[in-house]
């Protein structure tokens, strides 16, 4: 085990992350808040750490798989225990416990609150939450990758582990370039829904936090209505945006090198067609509620664009909705998004994997001595790849239901704690009953919410680099 690599790239991440602070800090400042002292005190403090930790340079920079999933969980781990002090410390959070729900949140694009209100909240404050949704959401191991060379090719095991889906690839031979492409793609979609959001209105602060915190497929708002309370067409801008930020950034990359086949692929047409139906069912199942189909098809868009992505802003409370709407969205928050794009989920790519992998079983079971391989696109997929792809759903399952059996000690409704998990584990942000769209997740005890904290955290790693931190074999040498 290279404890002094993995130590080297843990001071690097705080450096960066007091870098991050600087966003806030300049806000603070900017308005004149007294949280300024805050987030330069907690800034100062990561700096010194991470510089203190890297002065102790490793022998050797070379990482294997095992190194590269540690270094993942407790990159995220750190990233978030540090993160929250500006909440604790400026008082805007008094417990810790509440202060790392909230930051884990933000970190892992869950987009949960335990903030009652969020209007009354500093400027730097909002920024701050906003933010961590954008260094979240590409991965901030991805983002360091791209700046600094941690170890030569060998890094592909840490973007492997960090990166949302059952595979990840190189775009260009340098994982470096590849990190920096991938960084690109994000800021460049960023900036463009700023500025659409900006020529439909929006102030240019709330467009700020509206834009990262879509990009990250985060959902933390800056009004207590979520984007309820914003024009028509802002609300279709943001429905546009959630739904090209949960699309595989490969895609824009082929589409950029005008390799349109490679862009379309089979996964991003069923993501597609996913959203398109649900659209359908659930604005007619809605129609009644509201004045004209028009609006019925607004808001279903809206919402079945942000469960899928996960990203979780609201226009309605569908708390309130028909049960045939509640259940597809509870549907739609188990899917996800594509792999390698910023939003969470199961994934599309693992469920055509899985009904390609049922598929074949009923084949074997009526032809045994027929030999069939699974393909997408054309390519046939790895006998590794499935497998991953069946202990990852396996694994799923458990943590699920141990998650849901440790929260039933707080007695609230099954409604609640089936969908307070599947919002954590998936990064969704709002679920139903108590944890809907009009609540938050305050009314959760410390422990519960300690529970949802690692829900998040091994639902945006994808499961197996929390679950090898439990893993006896994994720290001997």
């Amino acid at each position: 085990m290279n404890y002094r690599m993995i130590g080297n790239i843990l001071g690097w991440l705080l450096i960066f992350e007091s870098m991050f602070l600087a966003v806030p800090l300049v806000t603070a400042a900017i308005c004149w808040e007294a949280e300024f002292w805050v987030f330069l005190g907690t800034a100062a403090f990561c700096l010194a750490a991470g510089v203190l930790i890297t002065r102790r340079k490793p022998v050797s920079t070379t990482l294997y798989s095992r190194e590269g999933f540690i270094i993942v969980a407790l990159s995220w781990i750190v990233l978030s225990l540090f993160g929250a002090l500006p909440y604790f410390m400026s008082g805007a959070i008094p417990s810790y416990v509440d202060a790392l729900f909230e930051a884990a949140s933000g970190f892992t694009t869950m987009g949960a609150t335990v903030f009652p209100e969020v209007e009354q909240l500093p400027r730097s404050i909002l920024i701050w939450r906003s933010f961590t949704h954008w260094v979240g959401g590409m991965g901030v191991l991805v983002f360091i990758m791209a700046f600094i060379p941690l170890s030569g090719g060998q890094n592909m095991h840490i973007m492997k582990a960090e990166s949302p889906g059952p595979s990840v690839g190189k775009l260009v031979p340098h994982v470096r370039t590849t990190a920096l492409l991938l960084y690109s793609i994000y800021l460049g979609l960023t900036l463009a829904e700023f500025i659409v959001l900006m020529i439909c209105g929006m102030d240019p602060f709330e467009a700020l936090n509206t834009a990262v915190s879509t990009a990250g497929t985060g959902g933390f708002g800056v009004r207590n209505d979520s984007m309820g309370g914003y024009s028509p067409a802002i609300q279709i801008a943001v429905t546009v945006f959630m739904i090209l930020f949960g699309i595989n950034f490969n895609s824009y990359f082929f589409i950029g090198k005008l390799r349109f086949r490679e862009a379309f692929t089979t996964e991003v047409v069923a993501f597609l067609l996913v959203i398109i139906g649900s659209t359908a069912v659930i604005a007619i199942n809605i129609n009644s509620i509201y004045s004209n189909m028009g609006e019925s098809v607004r808001h279903s868009a809206f919402t079945v664009a942000s469960i899928i992505s996960t990203t979780g802003f609201s226009t309605e409370d569908f708390n309130l909705w028909p049960e045939l709407s509640r259940s597809i969205i509870v549907m739609l928050m188990f899917i996800g998004s594509c792999a390698g794009s910023t939003g969470g989920g199961i994934k599309i790519s693992r469920f055509l994997i899985l009904f390609k992998g049922v598929k074949k079983e009923l084949d074997v079971q009526i032809h045994p001595h027929r030999v069939k391989k699974i393909k997408i696109d054309g390519h046939m997929i790895e006998h590794e790849v499935v497998r991953s792809v069946n202990v990852y759903m396996v694994c799923y399952v458990l943590v699920f239901a141990v998650s849901m059996l440790l929260l039933s000690f707080d007695n609230y409704d099954l409604i609640t704690n089936f969908t307070a998990v599947a919002a954590a584990i998936n990064n969704v942000g709002p679920g139903l009953e108590l944890a809907g769209p009009a609540s938050n997740y305050s009314v959760f005890s410390e422990p519960s919410k300690v529970i949802l904290i690692f829900d998040m955290l091994a639902g945006r790693l994808e499961l197996f680099p929390m679950l090898i931190l439990f893993s006896p074999n994994t720290w001997k040498k």
